[in-house]
Order: structure tokens, then C-alpha cells, then sequence
């Protein structure tokens, strides 16, 4: 049941950023990804004030299914963003700092590098 309602929160969060995103495209233009910057910020906020109330220690109790839903499915489907910026801001507050930068910068290093190869890859197959 819980993976039925990730799914749920995964296709609301994906409509989201897909209705965000080309109303960012048509108000501020093409020109640079101001729609997945929008995106990328906005999840990342909404998780952190969301982890953080209803953690157990936060002013709102909420079933772990629920917690699932908007933070795994909705936030998730919306950006992953969010949960990587969850994670390093979790890594800092336990005071692993060098942990929280090897995070930041090993993702943004390999993901870049990965979407480089993945490109490569398919610009061979495609000749």
C-alpha cells in the first residue's frame, strides 16, 4: 500500500513540475532553465519545512505513510532535488561537514559526468 501511495505522490509531483515548469517558460522565456531552478528551490524548501514539522519532534504528528507520500512521492516526483538537499543539510546539522561537501560536489561532479557519458553514449549509437 505505502508503494501505491509514493506512486500517487510521484505522478502529482511530476504534473506539478510539468505545469510549473512551461508556465516558467512562457513568462520569463527559454533562454535559461529558470523552471527547473524554480522547481529545484521550491521542493527543496517544501521538504525542509515538511521533514522538519513532522519529524518526531515536530509540531505535526504524521503517519509514516504520509510522510512517504509528500516527501518520497510528491517532493520526489516534483524534484529529486529535494531529497539531495535534505540529505546534505541532515549531514551538516550531525556536524559532518566533510561529508555534506563530498555530497554536494561528488553530485554535482558525477551527475554531470554521468549525463556527459549517457549523452556520449547515445550520440554514438544514434550514427
Amino acid at each position: 500500500m505505502t508503494l501505491l501511495w509514493i506512486g500517487i505522490g510521484s505522478a502529482l509531483g511530476g504534473m506539478a513540475r510539468y505545469l510549473f515548469q512551461g508556465a516558467a517558460q512562457r513568462w520569463l522565456g527559454a533562454g535559461f532553465p529558470w523552471g527547473t531552478l524554480g522547481v529545484n528551490i521550491a521542493g527543496s524548501a517544501f521538504i525542509g519545512l515538511f521533514a522538519t514539522l513532522t519529524a518526531a519532534d515536530g509540531r505535526w504528528l504524521v503517519a509514516p505513510t504520509a510522510r512517504q507520500f509528500v516527501m518520497v512521492g510528491l517532493c520526489g516526483g516534483f524534484t529529486t532535488f529535494s531529497s539531495f538537499s535534505l540529505e546534505t543539510l541532515n549531514l551538516m546539522r550531525g556536524g559532518q561537514w566533510l561529508a555534506a561537501g563530498a555530497n554536494a560536489t561528488a553530485s554535482l561532479v558525477c551527475c554531470l559526468g554521468a549525463v556527459w557519458a549517457g549523452h556520449t553514449v547515445a550520440a554514438i549509437l544514434n550514427r
